[in-house]
């Protein structure tokens, strides 16, 4: 494998290369970029300048094994693992694989990076150094129903009080007719909420602040958040409150628990307990577990291991999938699973896709839930979900509908 690494200098921002490389896209007849953005491999941004996302295998995308990263990444699988609705195992991904990617450092530098050698095109390159304006898109959103989810939330209460879960996160969704393109609602997403996790792939954009799963050489480290209060309460509030933070502990001790199942005796640590940071609308209190893994242990095994994620399902994780298939009238789909890179040079990071819009066709989809615990309140939980897709649903095209004069 002869790869490269071609430094491209500053450039535009993000957003607006996303924006070059989507119109890119429609002129040339090819498939869209494919992105993730904020905090990556140590990297602010991972491109594929265009990526045909299909239905993918699995096994084969996550085949590798160890490895570890020295800043470059070069390229990889590109994939969205969606969550299992029908309660089974199997791993359910779309994707593609990437032999090249623009990458924005930690320090504002474009590179494009080639696993095969290649040398970066002359319209990408031009994408990065000139960018493009935003264009309209819009989405008409329908709210859930709250008195369903109420119901849901007191159903899970009766089924915690009677001893047959301890925690479940109960979700619901928001749909809408959308219009424009699924590229310049994620470039105007980020610019507006600057999510930590952000991912484009396909029609799916994820402005998740969660880390599901990092894997670099025999590290891994899963960031599950739990815990939530609007961005206008006093955040010290998160750390007092008893729900709140037996919320995140409980689901840290099931993430302990997956990793535990291929990691090395003795090495899950919890390095990170009860963290209060910002997400786009919320506060959240967010933990980190890490464990060591033997080298012969693959990605496959590992994302076998702990996913679904355990903070989108609850405890025990077996309990609570089951109660989410009665207590929720729609899949979930690609809400509530992950997206990130596998490469096989720098490792693989995957995000828990919260925040997250789908789009099929015109329809767009946003799922949005909560941790039910004992001392959860149906009416609160239902606010929660809203101020969760405040974030989302408040977004508006940067660029404005056009008036013609006639």
């Amino acid at each position: 494998m002869s790869s490269s690494a071609e430094r491209l200098g500053a450039g535009a921002p993000v957003a607006a290369v996303l924006r070059a490389l989507a119109r890119r896209a429609e002129r040339d007849g090819i498939a869209p970029p494919a992105a993730l953005t904020g905090s990556w491999f140590g990297s602010r941004a991972v491109v594929a300048p265009s990526l045909d996302v299909r239905a993918v295998d699995a096994g084969e995308a996550l085949r590798t094994g160890s490895r570890r990263s020295g800043g470059f990444i070069g390229g990889g699988w590109f994939l969205a693992l969606r969550y299992p609705d029908d309660g089974l195992d199997s791993l359910d991904a779309t994707g593609a694989w990437s032999d090249s990617v623009l990458r924005m450092d930690d320090q504002g530098c474009w590179w494009f990076e080639s696993l095969s050698g290649q040398s970066c095109p002359p319209d990408v390159r031009r994408a990065v150094r000139r960018g493009d304006v935003a264009q309209h898109w819009e989405i008409d959103w329908i709210p859930p129903d709250g008195d369903a989810h109420r119901a849901a939330v007191r159903a899970c209460l009766t089924a915690i009080a009677a001893g047959d879960v301890y925690q479940t996160c109960v979700c619901t969704r928001f749909t809408g007719e959308f219009r424009g393109s699924v590229a310049d609602l994620f470039a105007d997403g980020i610019e507006a909420t600057a999510p930590e996790r952000g991912a484009f792939l396909g029609g799916v954009a994820s402005f998740s602040p969660e880390l599901f799963l990092s894997r670099h050489g025999n590290e891994v480290r899963s960031s599950p958040i739990k815990g939530t209060l609007p961005l206008s309460a006093d955040p010290a509030l998160l750390r007092r409150s008893e729900k709140e933070v037996a919320e995140n502990v409980m689901i840290v001790d099931l993430v302990r628990n997956d990793l535990g199942r291929v990691c090395l005796p003795g090495t899950v640590t919890v390095p990170e307990l009860l963290q209060v940071r910002p997400a786009p609308g919320v506060w959240h209190l967010m933990s980190t577990v890490s464990g060591a893994l033997p080298p012969a242990v693959s990605d496959l095994d590992v994302v076998a291991a702990v996913f679904p994620p355990g903070s989108v399902t609850g405890a025990p994780k077996s309990s609570a999938r089951r109660f989410i298939r009665q207590w929720e009238h729609a899949p979930r789909g690609a809400y509530c699973g992950a997206v990130g890179l596998s490469s096989p040079v720098a490792g693989l990071e995957l995000n828990v896709a919260i925040r997250t819009v789908e789009v099929s066709g015109s329809t767009a989809v946003l799922g949005v839930g909560g941790g039910i615990t004992i001392d959860s309140d149906p009416e609160a939980e239902w606010q929660e979900c809203l101020t969760k897709a405040r974030a989302v649903t408040g977004l508006t095209a940067r660029a404005k509908v056009p008036i013609f004069v006639g």
